[in-house]
């Protein structure tokens, strides 16, 4: 899943929990501006990280970015594996951890066909490769590993120059 299909890679060093936020602010932002042109081809947004890395944090700041995001009440989707939110255009944002080690939920896959907004997935490392969109925006989370930094880094990945354009607006560190 990861950088062989991928045109652009961009490390970031997220400092703390707002500029966690201020990333999934600045993607929303990004994907509104696309959205406003048309329907984009790159409709989706790939998570990966331990637990506690930020990953529904990012997605709190995506959505609050969208027209409607601020009637949302964003939240891990871990027990009811997906939440929708009523943003233009609708976030559907799934959370595959309870997953782990059994069959795919195909009903969730589903979303990433079939879904006519954007779809998020946290623990996407668990959607087989095989169902995976061509078009996708990776972002792997991490804490930093340089005991003199705090925070944490994000790793971010686009399979198409499509996806790619969402990371014009990132400030890039590598």
């Amino acid at each position: 899943m990861e950088s062989e299909h991928s045109q652009e890679q961009t490390t970031l060093l997220l400092a703390d929990e707002e500029a966690t936020v201020a990333l999934g602010r600045t993607l929303g932002l990004a994907w509104r501006r696309q959205w406003e042109r048309g329907t984009p081809s790159c409709r989706t947004l790939l998570l990966t990280g331990p637990l506690g890395a930020g990953k529904t944090t990012l997605v709190r700041g995506l959505v609050q970015a969208l027209p409607g995001g601020g009637d949302a009440e964003v939240s891990s989707p871990s027990f009811t594996l997906a939440n929708h939110y009523p943003t233009a255009p609708e976030v559907a944002h799934a959370d595959l951890y309870r997953l782990a080690g059994g069959a795919a939920d195909w009903e969730i896959l589903d979303l990433l066909d079939e879904h006519p907004g954007i779809v998020v997935m946290e623990w996407s490392e668990l959607v087989p490769e095989s169902e995976l969109p061509e078009h996708w925006l990776l972002i792997t989370l991490q804490p930093a590993e340089d005991s003199c930094e705090a925070g944490r880094v994000a790793c971010i990945a686009a399979s198409t120059p499509a996806c790619a354009q969402l990371l014009d607006s990132l400030p890039h560190c590598s």
